[in-house]
């Protein structure tokens, strides 16, 4: 039914805009409250935004943001002849799966995509218990569709199209347990859905989640190696968290507005293989060698603070799906076209001697368009030595990976 009065809605998205001539800032967490003033045809009372106010607050976007966003809705809106069957339908155009999409991590993940105004489909798959997460978030009046995909014999479905998929499944941590327990568990599940990407939507945005990542994204890239459709621009360690703990973390110790800060995150993405680059933290500001040592510790171990805090009911299930689908907004704004979308992830690179390694990338049409070494330049003698200390632990974890995806044949 359509509607006369003004539709007010929040969304999360993630863009970040570099100044020439200077380091690219890693995508900032805030706001946009978007308001659609002129009556048109609407869906569930969301209306297609001719004009946006954007207040940058919280959430993904950062202040260079808004702008780029309210301009993204004023030119798609102004756009003639173009049909607009759900409201925001004029910038719904991606299609989202998520792989675990039951589980803890992947409830909360849904529900912050189903918000994203880029998203016209999105796929939720799981073993089991699916159905209902897919009902319960058709209600929310935002034009993706959801569709619910259970067990393996409708995973190819759930995959046709896709373009963006996203691979939360798996077992979670438990107390004392370290990601490479996981191991044995979610190799095995990572190993079966990549195929299933590589079977269906070879060309996709693959963000892999499941723990240990050191291991699992090698996994994914060597599964997708022998199905012949391998491609390390579109393959994604989500090491988004140690980032978002990261500014976190700094902005409280320092008293820093958080809108503000970006603290590159390098290395891996367990343990001692998490490095943030707090020298290189933006706006630039002082830490002693002490706040150095603790900040860094508690940024490492940050996932074992969470699970020990639930005493045994869970792991860091709600800020895992907020930083990822913060990496989702920015695949999709970058497919989308925008031209300066940076993220920090696991990814095949040449910036060091190791085959994988988590550096800030950026993100285009085609996926990673670009390293960024300059991160890895001028580093602090703590961060120097911090690097060197990580790079036999990350190597371990990354031969595990391809050693087991090698020795386990895919299916055809």
């Amino acid at each position: 039914m359509a509607t006369t009065s003004a539709a007010t809605f929040s969304i999360g998205s993630t863009v970040s805009f570099g100044r020439r001539g200077s380091p690219p800032p890693l995508t900032k967490p805030s706001a946009a409250r978007c308001t659609s003033q002129n009556s048109l045809a609407s869906f569930s009372g969301l209306k297609a935004a001719t004009s946006v106010k954007c207040d940058s607050e919280s959430s993904f976007l950062g202040k260079e943001s808004s702008a780029a966003l309210r301009g993204s809705f004023a030119r798609k809106a102004q756009k003639p002849n173009q049909s607009s069957h759900h409201g925001l339908q004029l910038q719904a155009s991606y299609k989202v799966a998520i792989l675990g999409a039951a589980g803890g991590i992947g409830q909360p993940l849904a529900l912050l995509i189903k918000m994203s105004p880029l998203v016209s489909a999105l796929n939720l798959y799981d073993i089991a218990n699916v159905k209902g997460v897919a009902a319960d978030l058709s209600h929310c009046n935002t034009p993706s569709q959801v569709l619910d995909f259970t067990g393996a014999s409708e995973l190819g479905n759930c995959l046709k199209g896709v373009n963006v998929v996203v691979i939360p499944a798996g077992v979670p941590r438990k107390p004392g347990m370290t990601r490479d327990d996981l191991f044995n568990i979610n190799a095995n599940i990572v190993k079966t859905l990549v195929e299933a990407v590589a079977d269906n939507c070879p060309n996709a945005f693959i963000h892999v989640i499941s723990n240990p990542v050191n291991s699992t994204v090698p996994i994914a890239a060597e599964v997708l190696k022998q199905k012949g459709v391998y491609d390390p621009k579109k393959l994604f360690g989500v090491t988004t968290l140690d980032v978002v703990r990261a500014n976190t973390f700094v902005a409280e110790k320092k008293n820093l507005k958080l809108i503000n800060v970006d603290v590159p995150v390098i290395g891996g993405h367990a343990g001692i293989t998490i490095l943030p680059l707090l020298s290189k933290t933006k706006p630039s500001v002082s830490f002693s060698d002490e706040e150095v040592e603790q900040l860094t510790i508690r940024i490492q171990n940050a996932g074992t603070e969470v699970v020990e805090a639930k005493a045994g009911a869970g792991s860091a299930t709600l800020s895992m799906a907020y930083a990822a689908a913060r990496f989702v907004e920015s695949s999709l704004r970058a497919l989308d076209g925008d031209g300066d979308v940076y993220e920090c992830s696991f990814v095949q690179s040449d910036l060091t001697d190791l085959p994988f390694f988590a550096s800030r990338v950026k993100l285009g049409r085609k996926g990673i368009e670009a390293m960024i070494p300059s991160d890895l330049q001028g580093l602090s003698e703590y961060e120097e030595k911090a690097l060197e200390a990580l790079k036999p632990e990350l190597k371990a974890s990354i031969e595990k990976g391809i050693a087991f995806a090698q020795k386990q044949p895919v299916t055809a």
